[in-house]
Protein backbone atom coordinates (compact mmCIF):
# COMPACT_ATOMS: atom_id res chain seq x y z
CA UNK A 1 0.00 0.00 0.00
CA UNK A 2 1.37 3.39 -1.05
CA UNK A 3 -0.37 6.41 0.40
CA UNK A 4 1.27 9.33 -1.34
CA UNK A 5 1.74 12.71 0.36
CA UNK A 6 -0.66 15.43 -0.77
CA UNK A 7 0.83 18.45 -2.52
CA UNK A 8 -0.21 21.74 -0.94
CA UNK A 9 -1.33 25.11 -2.26
CA UNK A 10 1.65 26.85 -3.84
CA UNK A 11 3.04 23.72 -5.51
CA UNK A 12 3.21 24.45 -9.27
CA UNK A 13 1.86 20.99 -10.20
CA UNK A 14 -1.52 22.05 -8.79
CA UNK A 15 -1.79 25.00 -11.18
CA UNK A 16 -0.63 23.16 -14.32
CA UNK A 17 -3.17 21.53 -16.65
CA UNK A 18 -2.62 17.77 -16.71
CA UNK A 19 -1.60 15.76 -19.76
CA UNK A 20 -3.69 12.78 -20.89
CA UNK A 21 -2.64 9.31 -19.80
CA UNK A 22 -1.17 8.14 -23.12
CA UNK A 23 -0.14 4.57 -22.30
CA UNK A 24 -2.16 2.05 -20.29
CA UNK A 25 1.03 0.45 -19.05
CA UNK A 26 2.59 -0.47 -15.70
CA UNK A 27 3.17 3.22 -14.97
CA UNK A 28 -0.57 3.91 -15.33
CA UNK A 29 -1.35 0.87 -13.16
CA UNK A 30 1.03 2.10 -10.45
CA UNK A 31 -0.56 5.56 -10.57
CA UNK A 32 -4.04 4.06 -10.15
CA UNK A 33 -2.87 1.91 -7.21
CA UNK A 34 -1.38 4.98 -5.53
CA UNK A 35 -4.53 7.06 -6.15
CA UNK A 36 -6.75 4.32 -4.73
CA UNK A 37 -4.52 3.77 -1.68
CA UNK A 38 -4.39 7.52 -1.05
CA UNK A 39 -8.16 8.12 -1.35
CA UNK A 40 -9.06 5.26 1.00
CA UNK A 41 -8.05 7.23 4.09
CA UNK A 42 -11.00 8.51 6.13
CA UNK A 43 -12.41 11.90 5.15
CA UNK A 44 -11.26 11.76 1.54
CA UNK A 45 -13.85 12.03 -1.25
CA UNK A 46 -11.36 12.30 -4.09
CA UNK A 47 -7.69 12.61 -5.01
CA UNK A 48 -6.47 13.91 -8.36
CA UNK A 49 -3.09 12.87 -9.77
CA UNK A 50 -1.63 16.40 -9.47
CA UNK A 51 -2.34 16.27 -5.73
CA UNK A 52 0.20 13.44 -5.47
CA UNK A 53 2.64 15.22 -7.78
CA UNK A 54 1.72 13.56 -11.08
CA UNK A 55 0.67 15.81 -13.96
CA UNK A 56 -1.63 13.28 -15.64
CA UNK A 57 -5.42 13.27 -16.12
CA UNK A 58 -6.51 10.74 -13.51
CA UNK A 59 -8.38 10.79 -10.23
CA UNK A 60 -9.75 8.44 -7.62
CA UNK A 61 -12.93 8.84 -5.62
CA UNK A 62 -14.38 7.54 -2.37
CA UNK A 63 -18.06 8.43 -2.12
CA UNK A 64 -20.15 6.64 0.50
CA UNK A 65 -17.78 3.66 0.45
CA UNK A 66 -17.78 3.42 -3.36
CA UNK A 67 -14.10 3.64 -4.30
CA UNK A 68 -12.86 3.85 -7.88
CA UNK A 69 -10.83 5.76 -10.43
CA UNK A 70 -11.06 7.22 -13.90
CA UNK A 71 -8.35 8.00 -16.44
CA UNK A 72 -8.56 10.89 -18.91
CA UNK A 73 -11.80 12.17 -17.39
CA UNK A 74 -13.76 14.92 -19.07
CA UNK A 75 -16.57 16.78 -17.33
CA UNK A 76 -19.06 15.96 -20.08
CA UNK A 77 -22.23 17.45 -18.64
CA UNK A 78 -23.58 19.37 -15.68
CA UNK A 79 -27.17 20.35 -14.99
CA UNK A 80 -29.37 22.20 -12.59
CA UNK A 81 -29.00 25.63 -11.11
CA UNK A 82 -25.55 26.12 -9.55
CA UNK A 83 -25.76 26.36 -5.77
CA UNK A 84 -23.33 27.39 -3.06
CA UNK A 85 -21.89 24.23 -1.54
CA UNK A 86 -19.46 23.99 1.36
CA UNK A 87 -16.17 22.65 0.07
CA UNK A 88 -12.66 21.92 1.25
CA UNK A 89 -9.58 20.44 -0.37
CA UNK A 90 -6.75 18.20 0.80
CA UNK A 91 -4.32 20.58 -0.91
CA UNK A 92 -5.67 23.50 1.11
CA UNK A 93 -6.02 21.86 4.55
CA UNK A 94 -8.19 23.39 7.20
CA UNK A 95 -10.10 25.77 4.93
CA UNK A 96 -13.78 25.44 4.09
CA UNK A 97 -15.65 27.82 1.76
CA UNK A 98 -18.88 27.91 -0.20
CA UNK A 99 -18.35 27.33 -3.93
CA UNK A 100 -20.90 27.42 -6.74
CA UNK A 101 -21.35 23.85 -8.01
CA UNK A 102 -23.95 22.23 -10.23
CA UNK A 103 -26.18 19.73 -8.43
CA UNK A 104 -25.67 17.03 -11.10
CA UNK A 105 -22.55 16.11 -13.08
CA UNK A 106 -21.29 13.48 -15.49
CA UNK A 107 -17.66 12.56 -16.16
CA UNK A 108 -16.58 10.31 -19.02
CA UNK A 109 -13.17 8.65 -19.18
CA UNK A 110 -11.55 5.21 -19.40
CA UNK A 111 -10.26 2.46 -17.13
CA UNK A 112 -6.92 0.64 -17.30
CA UNK A 113 -8.28 -1.69 -19.99
CA UNK A 114 -9.35 1.21 -22.21
CA UNK A 115 -13.05 0.66 -21.50
CA UNK A 116 -15.29 3.69 -21.20
CA UNK A 117 -16.12 4.80 -17.65
CA UNK A 118 -19.13 7.01 -17.00
CA UNK A 119 -19.61 8.50 -13.54
CA UNK A 120 -22.69 10.59 -12.90
CA UNK A 121 -24.69 11.67 -9.94
CA UNK A 122 -25.89 14.30 -7.54
CA UNK A 123 -24.80 15.54 -4.13
CA UNK A 124 -21.28 14.75 -2.99
CA UNK A 125 -20.54 12.74 -6.15
CA UNK A 126 -21.47 15.67 -8.41
CA UNK A 127 -19.37 17.99 -6.29
CA UNK A 128 -16.38 15.61 -6.32
CA UNK A 129 -16.56 15.12 -10.09
CA UNK A 130 -16.42 18.87 -10.62
CA UNK A 131 -13.72 19.40 -7.96
CA UNK A 132 -11.42 16.65 -9.26
CA UNK A 133 -11.73 17.60 -12.94
CA UNK A 134 -10.91 21.18 -11.89
CA UNK A 135 -7.66 19.84 -10.39
CA UNK A 136 -6.82 18.23 -13.73
CA UNK A 137 -7.36 21.58 -15.45
CA UNK A 138 -5.00 23.34 -13.04
CA UNK A 139 -7.74 24.89 -10.89
CA UNK A 140 -8.22 24.80 -7.14
CA UNK A 141 -11.61 25.41 -5.59
CA UNK A 142 -10.27 28.75 -4.33
CA UNK A 143 -10.10 29.86 -7.98
CA UNK A 144 -13.89 29.52 -8.16
CA UNK A 145 -14.61 31.80 -5.21
CA UNK A 146 -15.97 35.29 -5.81
CA UNK A 147 -13.47 38.13 -5.35
CA UNK A 148 -14.28 38.86 -1.69
CA UNK A 149 -14.38 35.18 -0.59
CA UNK A 150 -11.14 34.52 -2.46
CA UNK A 151 -9.43 37.45 -0.71
CA UNK A 152 -10.50 36.05 2.68
CA UNK A 153 -9.45 32.51 1.73
CA UNK A 154 -6.01 33.58 0.55
CA UNK A 155 -5.48 35.48 3.80
CA UNK A 156 -6.43 32.28 5.66
CA UNK A 157 -3.88 30.35 3.56
CA UNK A 158 -1.13 32.88 4.36
CA UNK A 159 -1.97 32.67 8.08
CA UNK A 160 -2.13 28.86 8.15
CA UNK A 161 0.52 26.78 9.91
CA UNK A 162 1.20 24.67 6.81
CA UNK A 163 1.85 27.48 4.30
Amino acid sequence: MTVRPIRLFGDPVLKTPSAPVAELDEGARALVRDLLDTVELPGRAGVAAPQIGVGLRAFSYNIDGDIGYVLNPVLAEVSGEPELTGEGCLSVPGLWHDVLRYPWARVVGIDLDGNEVVLEGTGLLAQALQHETDHLDGLLYLDRLDKERRRVALREVRESSWF
